[in-house]
């Protein structure tokens, strides 16, 4: 396992870390065989994959409960945990806001150590920038749980270069977790990136497949089954999914050529963009775990990387990310 540090915080993190969120939520049959779950977190920490990302709103808190099941009889230094907040939900799964006002945080935090069974929490951040709470007071609160011993690190989600850089003035940031992928390059050119860089703060790209799209196993609207949420994404539906998969077949010609699949092109392309980035994938299969991270051992040439960024330059993906009204959340 190749290792990168996190900012500049001195913690190193596994290259490729394990995104656990579809274990839990969000697409079909989610929590459905948690003993297979628990054993792909196994395999993975097996195989040198130490970053652990989660979110308090994933499923209620049964991802948390899922990660404090699968550590149980790990050394906790073998692991390293990252956990958003902030994000509201109703009994139904629809998101109703986000809340980052000191109390609240101190009382998510109070439910995460309980559910994950530890006595801290490597890296803590809001799932989405709380626009009624400047962000330095919600840094500030969290600076306070890195001086009691609660969190080692602080970091933010999906947030603008402005934000990012106030945010760094109250304390260090480690990361700034944002999608990242060939179908989402917005930080290259809206200044997130270069913010980042300039102050040593790694960039942790969630959605590194384009939610599946990037594997070529997604051709039309009926691949996607049961309550899946991709279903209501712009990017999957009619016209815009025709596109991308085009777009998917010239990616799967080089991936072709290199011996690999469109997954490991689509993860190595990320691993060479630098040091700083850092992609967490999600899968509920050993075998699709094992098979991203031989990502690491595929090599791309500047000849290889010209023709990737030709077949998917920036803002080619056709539709939003996001449903429209869950765009409107993303600090921009």
């Amino acid at each position: 396992m190749e290792y990168r540090e996190l900012g500049k915080s001195g913690a190193e993190v596994s290259a490729l870390g394990l995104g656990c969120m579809g274990m839990s939520d969000f697409y079909s049959h989610a929590k459905e065989a948690e003993d297979k779950n628990i054993g792909v977190i196994h395999r993975a920490v097996e195989l040198g994959v130490n970053l652990l990302d989660s979110g308090d709103y994933y499923g209620f808190g049964h991802n948390e409960l899922l990660i404090g099941r699968a550590i149980r009889e790990l050394p906790r230094d073998k692991v390293f945990i990252s956990v958003k907040f902030g994000a509201l939900r109703n009994w139904d799964g629809n998101f109703l806001g986000v809340d980052t006002r000191p109390t609240a945080i101190r009382n998510f935090i109070g439910y995460s150590l309980l559910r994950l069974g530890t006595d801290y929490i490597d890296l803590y951040y809001p799932g989405r920038i709380d626009p009624n709470v400047a962000v330095e007071e919600t840094v500030g609160t969290l600076a306070e749980l890195v001086k009691e011993g609660k969190i080692r690190y602080i970091g933010l989600s999906e947030a603008s270069a402005e934000t990012v850089r106030r945010a760094a003035t109250v304390h260090p940031l480690a990361k700034l977790q944002t999608e990242y992928s060939l179908f989402t390059r917005d930080i290259e050119t809206n200044g997130v990136l270069g913010a980042c860089r300039q102050l040593g703060v790694s960039v942790v790209a969630y959605s590194p497949l384009g939610r599946g799209l990037l594997t070529g196993t997604i051709k039309s609207a009926h691949d996607l089954k049961g309550r899946d949420f991709r279903v209501a994404i712009p990017r999957f539906q009619g016209e815009n999914l025709e596109n991308n998969v085009k777009i998917v077949r010239k990616l799967e010609g080089i991936a072709a050529e290199k011996n690999c699949t469109t997954a490991q092109l689509a993860l190595a392309w990320l691993l060479a963009q630098g040091e700083d980035i850092i992609p967490i994938f999600g899968t509920r299969s050993k075998e699709r775990l094992e098979e991203n991270l031989e990502s690491l051992e595929i090599e791309l040439s500047e000849g290889d990387l010209k023709r990737i960024d030709e077949a998917a330059p920036v803002g080619a993906a056709a539709g939003l990310r996001y449903p429209e009204a869950a765009m409107r959340s993303v600090n921009a």
